[in-house]
């Protein structure tokens, strides 16, 4: 874990120091303007959040199939990140939103499946903490229908009619726009990887303490 954590962490703090600069540099959209760069924080905190709601659903696949309980601890942090960033980019997306489109929210196809893929990892939470005995299974299933929301939202916006514009504007940004979105993924990205190797080596420690405790009480 020590030789994955430093590099990971010199890559997200290079990342992070260095996006401002870029997302400065960047142009200002022609019919949005300063706005538009909320852009650069939008799409890459839904990246992370795609990323951990993914790395939820196979570890929580794995677990309940094989019974490997180190995999359910890879689950819980994985379903921690996916809320983190998905608040991020439910907060970003209306700021951006009531100035593109002069609403704060709109119940299309994208931003209504996103906000239910939100609520699903935040229900898998409370389920672990509140569900009771045998709630570590039942939370898996809910992970793997989190997970399997994800490529539903990500295509939403190809398959309906909304407000919100396609998956194909990433691949047509300009590269004086490209080039700071790829810093800013990277960023997102590296930062959701670090977390969640520092968070499932919190709950492996953890793990480690309840044997211990079950130990000196036998």
């Amino acid at each position: 874990m020590k030789k994955r954590f430093a590099p990971l962490l010199i890559l997200t703090a290079a990342a992070f120091a260095y996006a401002p600069l870029a997302i400065q540099r960047a142009p200002y959209e022609s019919t949005m303007g300063l706005v538009q760069k909320i852009f650069y924080f939008h799409v890459p905190s839904w990246m992370a959040m795609f990323l951990a709601a993914t790395v939820c659903g196979i570890a929580s696949a794995i677990f309940l199939f094989a019974g490997r309980k180190s995999y359910d601890r890879i689950a819980v942090a994985g379903a921690e990140l996916s809320v983190v960033f998905g608040l991020i980019g439910l907060i970003t997306g209306p700021l951006w939103g009531r100035k593109a489109w002069g609403v704060w929210w709109q119940w299309d196809a994208r931003l209504t499946s996103a906000l239910v893929m939100w609520l699903i990892f935040v229900a898998y939470l409370l389920l672990r903490k509140y569900g009771g005995s045998g709630s570590e299974k039942l939370s898996a299933v809910l992970a793997l229908f989190g997970m399997a929301n994800v490529p539903f939202v990500y295509l939403s916006v190809n398959i309906w009619r909304t407000v919100h514009p396609k998956t194909s504007v990433v691949m047509t940004l300009e590269p004086d726009m490209g080039r700071p979105f790829l810093v800013c993924a990277l960023a997102f990205v590296s930062l959701c990887a670090l977390m969640l190797l520092t968070r499932v080596q919190l709950e492996n420690r953890r793990a480690e303490l309840d044997e211990l405790f079950l130990a000196l009480e036998d």
